[in-house]
């Protein structure tokens, strides 16, 4: 890609795990932070730099313009110094100079640095201060459970390895390790380490250790195979709590206590005495199969999904942190949240692949099969909330706070109440990914780019153009900005008021086939004079008729079809192409003619200047409008 290409692709989806901007008027501290962030981050495979471009927060839609940089040479021989001396190691980072409309930018390469360097630091501030982490489109200052994640590559043990001092073999359970064997056996009776004697099990899955002439149990051993007893006196705030909470927030009310189970076990027994309490409490739904007389009940939520949500939150946890993992009942979802934020991207989660916290509590759940095969739980609970009609769960780490949320919905995805809701919009035709998007931001009152991927498993542009649409409908407000953005419920989206005449929200919002409504929706509810348009007489009678007929039921691809052909003819400004539509030129610019662009059916007449007061466009590879 070059430098004309990132601009593109700053000003679609913004910045991002792998894409950064920044005025670049000096080498600053922030400059050096997105370096050390993007040679940091594992799997990412470092990452690209844009110096002399800035966000312009005047431009909703092309937010992102080119300044240039002053004395370019200058400014890379800088850089380069400084990634040199700065960090703990050098980092080479490759810099190239371009001329995006007249202006010079740097294009900075960054690698990402190989396992043994990690963690990547300024020498200056030291650890943990100085080490970064690329979360998303941030550059996040590592934890030190981030440190401990770099330090993977270097071979450090993590904190469920080391030895518990005030520990003994006597605070080990007998049971657990009798129950440990019943699971391994079960899941693979050929096991070789069936075969051994206890201590030497213990030893080998990594629950004791030998410190001087004696064994002592670790932080593993105490939560896979520790007494309650000694759970409570050696970690008194590491259990799992079931709180049942009435209505729909978390409202603290010293007049009204929460029913709640505190469970502090092993394991193995506590995974299953926390699924029994959500399962026991947990709404039902009726059954009759085909041929059968008897009906069964089952669970809202699959059985399987609770599970694999209460072994993460064990597997994955923060033991460093005293404080429990939090099961909470509402009246529309369980929430299911546990200290420790995720070492794993939050853009990969549900790829294959797994960045365990704890590696050795995760190798015996999942050698007894109570955790999936690394990397795939959470979309193995993803693909059957699905199969069950029902919202796919929504996972939120956050890091300020240092926890994992994920959230389980009951509502069964477009039930008859949802439908019945989103009628009012049927002028819209909404698609079915929309709509679920709706629902969601209904019940939580905002959604975001990730929550949207989440919900209908599409890519990041595709849910950014699906949020703008739904924002230019009217029925969300954006907020934020950059890797903030996120969209509110408009009080039309809540029924609290009726939209405009003539507003953006009577545009369609999908061409979809398979869409909620049968009514393609309208461009205008009030059609054009097109004969008083000074550019109707220079349209050919085909053209003529094809515009005229855009009438307030044209579909999508009719408009698409439309601007290209008339792209074909002769070049167009967004604001030309807006008389005849009746539509603005914002509004064309980001439903049509970008995404035109960028697919490759259109071309900028000012490639290298986007953003160009006097931009149009021309049918790609038309050598007649070149």
């Amino acid at each position: 890609m070059n430098a004309v290409d990132y601009l593109a692709l700053l000003n679609t989806l913004d910045e991002s795990e792998r894409l950064e901007a920044k005025r670049g008027s000096e080498i600053g501290p922030s400059v050096l932070e997105t370096v050390c962030a993007f040679a940091n981050e594992p799997g990412l495979q470092g990452g690209t730099l844009l110096l002399g471009i800035v966000r312009d927060e005047s431009d909703l839609f092309s937010p992102y313009a080119v300044v240039g940089v002053e004395q370019p040479d200058q400014l890379s021989a800088a850089l380069a110094t400084q990634c040199r001396e700065q960090f703990n190691v050098p980092v080479r980072v490759q810099i190239a100079s371009e001329q995006v409309s007249g202006q010079t930018i740097l294009v900075v390469t960054v690698p990402e640095a190989q396992p043994g360097d990690k963690p990547v630091f300024l020498k200056k501030h030291g650890l943990p201060r100085g080490a970064y982490r690329r979360v998303g489109s941030t550059d996040q200052q590592c934890t030190e459970d981030d440190l401990l994640a770099l330090y993977q590559g270097r071979q450090v043990e993590s904190f469920d390895c080391t030895a518990v001092p005030d520990a003994s073999l006597d605070d080990l359970s007998a049971e657990a390790i009798a129950d440990y064997r019943r699971a391994r056996a079960e899941a693979n009776a050929d096991a070789e380490e069936l075969r051994w004697s206890d201590d030497e099990l213990l030893e080998a899955i990594g629950c004791v250790r030998r410190v001087g002439a004696g064994r002592v149990p670790t932080v593993a051993g105490i939560m896979l195979m520790g007494k309650p007893q000694a759970q409570r006196r050696l970690y008194p705030m590491t259990r799992i709590d079931y709180i049942r909470v009435p209505g729909k927030e978390w409202i603290p009310d010293p007049e009204r206590r929460f029913d709640s189970v505190e469970i502090r076990d092993y394991l193995f027994r506590a995974i299953r005495r926390a699924l029994s309490a959500v399962l026991d409490d947990l709404p039902k739904a009726f059954g009759l199969a085909e041929g059968e007389a008897q009906r069964t009940d089952r669970p809202l939520i699959p059985q399987r999904v609770l599970r694999e949500g209460i072994v993460n939150a064990v597997m994955h946890r923060s033991y460093r942190s005293h404080s429990p993992i939090q099961i909470i009942r509402y009246s529309n979802r369980i929430e299911i949240s546990n200290p420790g934020h995720s070492l794993k991207s939050p853009d990969h989660l549900g790829e294959p692949g797994s960045v365990p916290r704890n590696p050795r509590i995760a190798a015996v759940l999942l050698d007894t099969r109570f955790a999936e095969t690394k990397g795939s739980g959470i979309r193995v609970m993803r693909e059957m909330m699905i199969g069950a009609g029902l919202e796919p769960p929504l996972f939120e780490s956050q890091r300020g706070d240092d926890k994992f949320v994920a959230r389980y919905y009951f509502q069964h995805f477009l039930n008859e109440e949802a439908v019945q809701w989103l009628s009012r919009f049927k002028d819209l035709r909404l698609s079915d990914e929309e709509a679920r998007a709706l629902v969601a931001v209904r019940e939580q009152g905002v959604i975001d780019n990730a929550m949207y991927r989440a919900l209908n498993r599409v890519d990041t542009l595709t849910a950014s153009q699906a949020l703008r649409r739904l924002r230019d409908a009217g029925l969300l407000e954006q907020k934020g900005r950059g890797s903030a953005t996120y969209y509110k419920s408009t009080a039309w989206l809540l029924g609290e008021t009726e939209p405009e005449q003539g507003s953006e929200g009577s545009g369609a919002l999908s061409s979809k086939p398979d869409a909620l409504s049968s009514n393609p929706g309208a461009l205008s509810s009030n059609p054009p004079s097109l004969s008083s348009n000074p550019h109707w007489q220079g349209l050919t009678p085909e053209l003529q008729q094809m515009v005229a007929a855009l009438g307030q039921r044209s579909s999508t691809d009719r408009v698409r079809e439309a601007i290209v052909a008339l792209c074909r003819h002769r070049e167009w400004q967004a604001s030309e192409l807006a008389g005849l539509f009746d539509r603005t030129a914002d509004y064309l610019g980001t439903r049509y003619l970008r995404p035109l662009v960028n697919a490759g059916v259109l071309a900028y007449t000012r490639p290298d200047q986007p953003n160009h007061p006097h931009q149009a466009y021309r049918t790609a590879g038309s050598e007649e409008n070149a």
